[in-house]
């Protein structure tokens, strides 16, 4: 059932929804092309549980800026996630970025967010500076989501 599931696009990671638990989950399947990878942010408040079911990502955890903050966002840690390997966040955990940093292999992993949520902050790591961003499915139960549903809009706060 996987390939259904598993839309890879050229210019970006892909959330491919495969299944809403009754409003009590999203579970998806990312796609992630030689090079693509999410910006720094955070899972408004939700649980996040992710397996890599083929190639290797690279996650960077973050801590949450302060107001007091110049420069840099301090990263705490970098880890190479591989095949069937599982990792977890929530916000207390703090933030991170996920990064196929592959030139040759494309990574496809599967997520599930408890509760599920439509929104997220992401941050600009030289600065800190966050903006709130609608989260978007590249494809539902295997289908493609029509264009206008996709393109992220941006609020910055």
């Amino acid at each position: 059932a996987l390939p259904i599931y598993a839309k890879f696009d050229q210019y970006r990671y892909t959330r491919n929804l495969v299944d809403e638990g009754n409003g009590k989950f999203n579970l998806m399947i990312l796609c992630w092309g030689e090079g693509h990878g999410s910006s720094i942010h955070d899972h408004t408040d939700s649980h996040c549980f992710m397996k890599l079911l083929q190639g290797n990502l690279k996650e960077t955890l973050f801590e949450w800026p302060d107001k007091k903050m110049k420069g840099e966002m301090s990263k705490k840690s970098e880890r190479i996630l591989k095949d069937n390997q599982c990792a977890y966040i929530n916000d207390s955990i703090g933030l991170h970025r996920v990064e196929n940093s592959s030139h040759t292999e494309s990574a496809v992993s599967l997520h599930l967010y408890s509760p599920p949520f439509n929104t997220c902050q992401t941050f600009d790591q030289r600065t800190g500076h966050k903006s709130r961003v609608k989260m978007t499915f590249w494809s539902t139960y295997g289908n493609r989501t029509p264009f206008a549903s996709t393109v992220a809009t941006q609020e910055n706060n």
